[in-house]
Order: C-alpha cells, then structure tokens, then sequence
C-alpha cells in the first residue's frame, strides 16, 4: 500500500487561499476606504482599489481626535494589563497545576466559576470603588482592574500541567532550588508559548476593549477605541475618516502579532502534540 503524502490536494489549496481571501478582505476594504472620498465610498459599486487620500484622510483623523494621545494610553494600558496578566496568571497557573495545598480545588473551581459571571454585572460596583479611591479618568482605573483573568489562570493551568514534567520539579527540588527559583529557571522557559498566546489575546482584548475605558475615562484622555468614536462627525458621517482612525488602531495589533506570531503557532502545535 502506497503511503499517503504530507501534502494537501488541489481542493485543500483552493480552500485554504479562499479562507485566506475571506479572512484579509475586511482589512483590505479598511485600506481602501481609508484612501477614497466619503463620495467615492458612496458609489455603486464602490471602487475596490486604494485611492489617493490616506495621507489627507490620516491628517482628518489627527485633527478631528487626539489620536496620538489615544495611541499612547492604550499602548500603556494594553502593554500594562499584558504583562501583569502574562506573569500572575503563570504564577497562579503553576500554583495550581503543579503545587500542592490545601483548598486547592476549590479555589480554581471558584476561579473558573467567576467566568460564568457577565463583566456587566461589576460596572456599578466597580466604578464607585474607583469613584473612592480618585481613580476616575486616570488610567490605573483601567489598568488594574485588568492585571489578572480567570481564563489566563485556567489557560495556564492546563498548559503546564502538559508541558512542565512533574520530574523536572522534583530534580530541582532535590537541588535545594527554592519554589521560587524553580519558576524563574524551569516554569517561564517553559511555558514561554503559553504566555506568548496568552500575551496576544490579552492584548487584543485590552486593546479593542470599549466599554469600561469610555466608562472610566473622559475624552480628554482616551483610548484609541474611544477616541475612534469622535471621529466622521458633522451633518454628512464621514466614513472615509472613520476607517483611516480604525486603519491607525489596528496598525499596532498587526505589529504584535507579528512578534509573538512563531512563539503562537509553536505554542498551538505543542499542546496538540502534548494533548
């Protein structure tokens, strides 16, 4: 019996280059309605190549909103709550999948159980705390709240308990290596695929995030998800300008994952390995 090749079909290309057409299409039309006219945007059927107005259109966007204000705050906030969630959610990760204490189960099934709970739910409460403590338009108002998921915990609680052998552990152990000394050495090498994963959906989400940031802060200093909001405004929306602001929000994420993107794809095959 001959052996089956690696390689995919004529119909797995063609599916695959689809997907791929549908998946990059709504960034594309992004580009070209941030380079046309809202008159040319209202055309039917509208142009499908890019125009010459994205420098006009950009320079719309940083007079109509402070973007560059906007940009700055959700690059601090987003980088802020991504680095605070990346590590507490591996330290408490590693807690529960590898040590052992008393109540262990029932404080992850208590942390897994807050993600049945809608966000919606905490605003009110969440807001008069902030409202206490002087927080209200101050970033930290929409940075701590954010350092630590539910999801990140449990995300890297199943992540370690496949990739860290109980074995390495206890050899470290037997080395006199403190529990902290084996997290700094052994656990972050480690789950470096699982916090680089975990580190691009936190900041994507930090970063698209709306409705808390428009909550907490004022116009006067915005995200990029509530500055995009000012933009287009007047009797005739200009959606030119809307799209050219949301090609300036989305520039960053790109960036991103295009640093952490080898660590993500290699952190996806290894827990199918491992799984």
């Amino acid at each position: 019996m001959r052996a089956r090749s690696g390689r995919g079909g004529p119909v797995t290309y063609a599916v695959l280059v689809l997907a791929l057409l549908v998946s990059a299409f709504p960034f594309y039309w992004t580009v070209v309605a941030a380079s046309r006219s809202n008159a040319d945007l209202a055309k039917v059927p509208p142009s499908l190549l890019p125009g010459p107005r994205l420098i006009p259109n950009f320079a719309a966007v940083l007079d109509e909103a402070d973007i560059g204000r906007a940009l700055l705050n959700s690059l601090l906030v987003s980088g802020s709550i991504t680095v605070g969630t990346v590590l507490c959610c591996t330290l408490a990760g590693f807690a529960f999948a590898k040590l052992r204490f008393r109540g262990r189960g029932a404080l992850l099934a208590l942390t897994v159980g807050t993600m049945m709970i809608p966000p919606q739910l905490g605003v009110i409460p969440l807001f008069m705390l902030i409202a206490e403590l002087g927080w209200v338009n101050q970033l930290q108002s929409v940075i701590l709240p954010g350092l630590v998921s539910a999801f990140g915990v449990f995300f890297m609680r199943q992540f370690l308990v496949q990739s860290l052998p109980d074995e390495l552990i206890e050899a470290a152990r037997v080395d006199g290596a403190s529990t902290a000394r084996i997290f700094w050495a052994i656990v972050l090498p480690v789950a470096r695929p699982g916090m680089a994963v975990l580190g691009l959906l936190t900041f994507m989400s930090a970063w698209n995030d709306f409705f808390w940031p428009i909550v907490a802060l004022s116009s006067q200093q915005p995200t990029v998800q509530v500055a995009l909001r000012q933009l287009g405004g007047g009797y005739v929306h200009d959606q030119s300008v809307v799209m050219a602001g949301t090609l300036l929000g989305t520039l960053p994420v790109l960036l991103v994952f295009g640093l952490l993107g080898r660590q993500i794809v290699g952190g996806i095959m290894q827990g199918a390995v491992k799984g």
